[in-house]
């Protein structure tokens, strides 16, 4: 197995355009990603959670998401960012340890999230990941996930400037990038961008910008977020439906990718 590198990570987040990151849920839609192009891969919880059948959420077995992980790092050869949600505990410690387990099969990067909860379980969480890899001799490059706009948790006009506190709390405790989960507004993207040294994340969201004007804004990575095994459930769920309420079989086949063009990937 490779050795993941963080400086070929980080070093992604600091081109003139935004790293996009479209974000995989199994070994399959890892590998067809880095076959199109993608620079690096991050998981999207929400579609390893489904593909495992579970629902996202904080409800996946760690020992199931380090096999999921370690599968996507055996056919891919770019940079795997894996999301872990809150880190599958309320202990910083177990935290650690559920990371250290992931950067053992080849993670380079993780996800974590506040939620909705006191955002200082997640500063001591971000602290103990860090020490542990400290401790390890392993580096990681840690992006924290706030749900101040996505969950609203406080008025509008003052979520700019919570965001800027928990960013503080989050470089202080050891993070590398500061993803902004329903952030949409780019004068608002270039106040937080300017006021921390986390490197900027936001996510493909209803009304975001252009990717260019994005850049302009700041903000270092765009990731697809679960938009894609999102969008594949609802085509899947045409065809079932149709091929068992309409006995349609021409539209399985129309737009099919060719058996060939799959199984050479692997």
């Amino acid at each position: 197995m490779k050795t993941p590198d963080l400086s070929a990570f980080h070093a992604l987040h600091l081109q003139d355009k935004p790293l996009k990151l479209p974000n995989a849920w199994d070994a399959g839609s890892a590998r067809q990603t880095e076959f199109l192009g993608a620079a690096a891969i991050a998981t999207t919880s929400a579609g390893v959670a489904w593909s495992l059948g579970y629902r996202d959420g904080n409800a996946l077995p760690v020992d199931e998401y380090v096999a999921r992980a370690a599968s996507i790092a055996r056919v891919i050869s770019v940079p795997l960012s894996a999301d872990v949600e809150g880190g599958y505990s309320d202990s910083p410690a177990q935290v650690a340890i559920n990371v250290s387990r992931l950067t053992d099969v080849g993670v380079t990067g993780i996800n974590i999230e506040d939620g909705a909860g006191n955002p200082d379980l997640l500063y001591a969480k971000v602290e103990a990941i860090r020490n542990a890899c400290i401790r390890r001799g392993v580096e990681l490059y840690i992006n924290v996930r706030t749900d101040v706009y996505a969950r609203n948790l406080v008025s509008a006009e003052h979520r700019a400037a919570e965001v800027m506190v928990r960013a503080q709390a989050c470089h202080r405790a050891g993070a590398d990038g500061l993803f902004v989960l329903g952030l949409t507004d780019l004068n608002e993207m270039r106040d937080i961008a300017k006021s921390t040294p986390l490197l900027l994340n936001v996510a493909v969201w209803p009304g975001l910008a252009p990717v260019e004007e994005l850049a302009q804004a700041g903000v270092r990575r765009l990731s697809a977020g679960s938009w894609l095994p999102q969008t594949l459930w609802a085509q899947n769920a045409r065809l079932v439906s149709g091929f068992l309420q309409d006995d349609a079989m021409t539209p399985m086949m129309e737009n099919a990718a060719s058996y060939s063009e799959i199984n050479v990937l692997f």
